[in-house]
């Protein structure tokens, strides 16, 4: 008979489903415990055979034939021995026994006889003898624990031998240890320069190779490898005076380009708390890990450069004084270079402003060097910087700085405001903001006045104009313009404060430099005051050249640009800059003459309408004149500008002729353009231009002798005449101090036979000359008696 049938019913297929998922849950949980638990115990009995194998191997086998006495077998073998040293034969038992009884003590056996002392006296802690030292047992040196590993045991009939052997590395190390005490003894030696040095280049050589392969690991894998940075920037604190300065300079410069390298192209912002909580894939946990050990380190590699900053400039001596207070100036000097970099490559990652604010005050500071090296970082990048986020943080940090330090600021500072790259603002933000925005057609709309095909045309239309509204929001043209408009508010005013507050510091030439720039994109409400404060300025007589020549071009592209609708006459700076033009020269001045070009081109050609003949024909008279005394390129310059003026005013070629035309005679030293009577004089400056040495200038006086015509015989070439007078005056440049173009080498005209002719001028002596080339007979005496010539002349 069978076994009884379960009464128990198997679980269908329907009720298997309707297990609920907690239960299962369960189950799974239980079944990996006790999987757990199973392997716990399992390495648990490994460890335990580990440590059993480790200590047999390390025990050392003892002897078979040593054994250890007893306490009571060596007392009987030591009065065995006292006895047979005795002499037995002579003495009776009860003195025997008695002899015995006394060698059971070791203080009788031991004792120094010689001593009056009793046998049990205590002794004094101070009055112990040296040779009680000598009994204590020696101290072994302890052997250093060498690391084995663990063979595979072999089996004997009787016992298991275990195997072992010692590590390859632990010879190494060992080794490793022994150089270290040498290099020890030898640091406590005193070394000469010879050995010095040498050992200063085999450190630096391993510390330089240490440095290669963390930085070639790092950008090989730098999210794998990103702890790597920790370890690198742990070696800007080196603590060996021999190598410290250079190795915390080669690491600053390869931690600065290691980021360069491996920095993204995106802002990496902190993670939110929901973030952090939300369960995420591996890829984009390690994404995030990496991100994270990325933005820490760059941020401490900063703080780093920065303290390295603030000792220089402090002038603070650290504890570890691996560093001498001398070498501090080159440490920060390496350090404000990183961070210039940076400021140049990473305009878009974090902690710029950071940057930014640390560079700031660098740009004002007392040493050349570190000044120039700020001011060129920041030139960079106002020049480079396209969208305007940069170039906005650091015009509002220059601008509290200098309002700071009321006004006492190195001039470079306020120049590099000249580089940042603004053409175009929104000057009619208020016209923007209230004027009616486009509205489309509701469906109520469509139906009442369109057909069905109209509405589905329409429809389509209006989707495609909003399609083109949002490409051109998602462009960044608006938001550049907006971002370029509030840089050039904070730019005006900074001018404006320095015009008002400040007009005879140092700062007013960088000042008038700026205005002359941005000056067609000040807005309208300031031109009239602006205007005044200009011609207030001028009049002060308290400018330079340079000041005054940049107080015109303000002026004048204000003018230009949105001031055409003012009704203002600028004949006061007309005369200023007529004026100013005999004060030019081939001197330092020279460099000045760009400014005058720009000047004549905004004043004369583009406002042809509003010059009148009679001054346009006396700025040419003294352009002309000015050409005569500065360096070649400021003369070609000049001439271009003056042929621009006779195609703007054809009838200035009335100064090409010898006739006068009107009454008066010409005034050249008259400030006055429009009085000097120029129509009654002649340019003969140009045919003195044209015996120039430079064939440029050679080539321009012909060009203007003939009326400056387009084209024929007396037409320019096509590389000169399409050049601007700027252009020109840059391209033939004697910065190089080379001649542009070259002057070729002089022609060598060799005769090939010589006339004798009538040389000598004295006729006495060419009579004598002549009689001793005609006597044919060489024993003839005649000769040349030339001291009986000279005695004659004497008396």
């Amino acid at each position: 008979m069978g076994p009884p049938k379960s009464k128990k019913r198997k679980p269908t297929f329907r009720r298997l489903l309707k297990t609920s998922s907690v239960k299962i849950e369960n189950k799974t949980k239980n079944r990996r415990f006790k999987a757990e638990n199973a392997d716990k115990k399992h390495r648990k009995e490994q460890r335990k055979l580990r440590n059993a194998l480790k200590d047999s191997a390390s025990r050392a086998p003892r002897p078979l034939e040593v054994y250890k006495k007893r306490p009571e077998e060596e007392l009987e073998d030591e009065d065995e021995e006292f006895l047979e040293s005795l002499p037995t034969d002579m003495m009776e038992d009860e003195d025997l026994e008695q002899i015995k009884a006394m060698a059971r003590k070791a203080s009788f056996v031991t004792r120094d006889l010689s001593s009056s002392e009793p046998i049990h006296s205590k002794k004094r802690k101070g009055e112990q003898s040296a040779e009680s030292y000598e009994k204590h047992p020696r101290k072994m040196r302890k052997e250093e624990q060498k690391e084995v590993i663990h063979l595979l045991p072999i089996k004997d009939k009787s016992r298991i031998i275990p195997q072992s052997m010692e590590k390859p590395g632990e010879r190494r190390s060992s080794a490793g240890r022994v150089t270290g005490r040498e290099e020890e003894l030898e640091e406590a030696l005193p070394l000469t320069a010879e050995e010095r040095e040498t050992l200063r280049a085999k450190k630096l050589t391993e510390k330089k190779l240490c440095i290669a392969m963390l930085g070639s690991a790092i950008i090989s894998d730098p999210n794998n490898n990103i702890k790597k940075l920790k370890e690198l920037r742990g070696m800007l604190m080196e603590t060996d005076s021999l190598v410290a300065v250079t190795v915390r300079k080669l690491v600053m410069v390869s931690l600065m380009e290691i980021f360069k390298d491996i920095v993204p192209a995106f802002r990496i912002r902190p993670l939110t708390e929901e973030e952090k909580n939300a369960k995420v894939k591996r890829d984009t946990q390690q994404l995030r890990e990496f991100e994270e050990g990325l933005v820490s380190q760059y941020k401490f590699y900063l703080e780093n450069l920065e303290q390295t900053i603030k000792d220089w400039k402090q002038k603070k001596l650290k504890r570890s004084q691996a560093v001498a207070l001398q070498a501090y100036r080159g440490l920060a000097e390496v350090a404000i270079r990183c961070v210039c970099e940076l400021l140049v490559a990473l305009p878009h990652f974090n902690f710029h402003n950071n940057i930014i604010v640390m560079l700031v005050p660098l740009m004002n500071d007392s040493s050349r060097k570190v000044s120039d090296m700020c001011c060129e970082a920041m030139k960079t990048l106002f020049r480079e910087d396209r969208l305007g986020y940069a170039s906005l943080g650091a015009v509002k940090v220059l601008s509290g700085m200098i309002k700071g330090r009321h006004f006492n600021v190195r001039p470079e500072l306020l120049k590099t405001l000249m580089w940042l790259r603004i053409r175009e603002v929104d000057l009619k933000r208020d016209t923007d903001e209230t004027a009616p925005k486009k509205r489309f057609m509701n469906n109520k709309e469509r139906r009442k006045s369109l057909s069905r095909m109209q509405r589905k045309w329409k429809k389509a239309e209006e989707k495609l104009e909003k399609e083109l509204l949002e490409a051109e929001a998602s462009d960044n043209k608006d938001k550049k313009i907006k971002l370029h408009t509030e840089t050039l508010d904070i730019v005006f005013l900074i001018y404006f404060r320095i015009l008002k507050k400040a007009q005879k510091s140092v700062l007013l030439p960088a000042v008038l430099e700026g205005l002359a720039k941005f000056a067609h994109l000040i807005n309208l409400e300031f031109f009239d005051d602006l205007l005044n404060v200009l011609q207030n300025l001028i009049r002060s007589g308290d400018l330079t050249n340079r000041e005054s020549l940049h107080c015109i071009q303000t002026a004048f592209n204000i003018l230009s640009g949105q001031g055409d609708v003012l009704n203002i006459d600028p004949l006061k700076f007309y005369t200023h800059l007529y004026k100013t033009l005999l004060c030019l020269h081939a001197g330092a001045p020279n460099d000045d003459i760009i400014i005058v070009l720009q000047c004549l081109d905004v004043m004369l050609t583009k406002r042809r309408k509003q010059v009148t003949l009679q001054r346009a024909m006396a700025f040419v008279k003294r352009l002309c004149t000015l050409s005569m005394h500065v360096l070649p390129n400021a003369s070609i310059g000049i001439m271009a500008a003056s042929r621009a003026v006779f195609h703007a005013f054809p009838k200035c070629d009335l100064l090409l002729d010898n006739d006068g035309q009107g009454s008066g005679v010409y005034l050249p030293e008259l400030d006055e353009p429009e009085y000097c009577n120029p129509q009654n004089t002649s340019l003969w400056e140009l045919p003195t231009l044209m015996r120039h040495y430079q064939p440029i200038v050679r080539k321009f006086a012909a060009h203007l002798s003939h009326g400056a015509p387009s084209d024929g015989s007396g037409a320019l070439g096509v590389n000169l005449s399409r050049r601007s007078p700027g252009q020109l005056f840059a391209d033939y440049s004697f910065r190089d101090m080379t001649f542009n173009p070259p002057v070729g080498a002089p022609t060598t005209k060799k005769r090939d036979h010589f006339t004798i002719g009538h040389c000598l001028l004295d006729q006495e002596l060419k009579k004598q000359v002549d009689k001793v080339l005609s006597v044919p007979d060489e024993d003839d005496d005649t000769s040349l008696d030339f001291s009986q010539a000279l005695t004659q002349t004497s008396t």
